[in-house]
């Protein structure tokens, strides 16, 4: 089971000039559809003087979204989503922003320039690997607190949330490929007794 993949680690900024129009491809780290929108409408507002703002992102493999901005039909959106799909990227957003110079550039000069312009800034940003974690809601008596923390040492899980009150409630992120041994040696560690559940309660 694989469970890596491949996003942006710094945004990065190009400028390109086709035939008078100013493009510039923007590219940014997005963890979210939400996200990707608000960064979306960043762009828009710190460059309102400009003629479109293209954009595509992909969260992951099933949540993915492009728009053209008033550019004919596919000849914006889809090419900037084609070169983040080409690298194997997720959690990844691009932003073009075109000033018009005068010179209409039809449909496959856009879908060359607004390509162009993705591919330069994806390009130029810093693409890292990360590892893929699930969430886990963990609850155990106090006297199984050393068992289980050295699990969770164990696992290298990330300590997301944590309550006390008779109980401790601890909500861990695990690498997904051993989230089947984490819940083994969890259960392991409190005799049975603790409860483990996926994400919040």
């Amino acid at each position: 089971m694989d469970d890596t993949y491949r996003t942006i680690g710094t945004a990065a900024t190009v400028e390109q000039r086709v035939e008078g129009s100013r493009f510039i491809g923007r590219a940014y780290p997005a963890v979210t559809g939400a996200g990707a929108n608000a960064m979306i409408e960043e762009v828009r507002t710190d460059a309102r003087d400009a003629t479109h703002h293209c954009s595509a992102y992909r969260i992951d493999a099933d949540t993915f979204r492009y728009d053209d901005d008033g550019e004919p039909s596919r000849t914006a959106g889809p090419p900037i989503l084609r070169q983040i799909d080409a690298r194997g990227l997720v959690q990844t957003l691009v932003v073009v922003t075109r000033y018009y110079g005068g010179t209409k550039l039809g449909t496959g000069g856009l879908i060359r320039a607004y390509g162009g312009a993705a591919a330069a800034a994806l390009d130029a940003a810093s693409l890292i690997k990360r590892v893929r974690k699930v969430s886990l809601r963990i609850r155990f008596a106090y006297p199984d607190t050393g068992p289980v923390m050295r699990v969770v040492d164990q696992f290298n899980a990330t300590m997301e949330d944590q309550s006390y009150s008779q109980d401790t409630t601890l909500q861990v992120a695990v690498r997904a490929r051993a989230v089947p041994a984490f819940r083994k040696a969890f259960v392991e560690a409190t005799k049975g007794a603790g409860e483990i559940s996926d994400g919040d309660p």
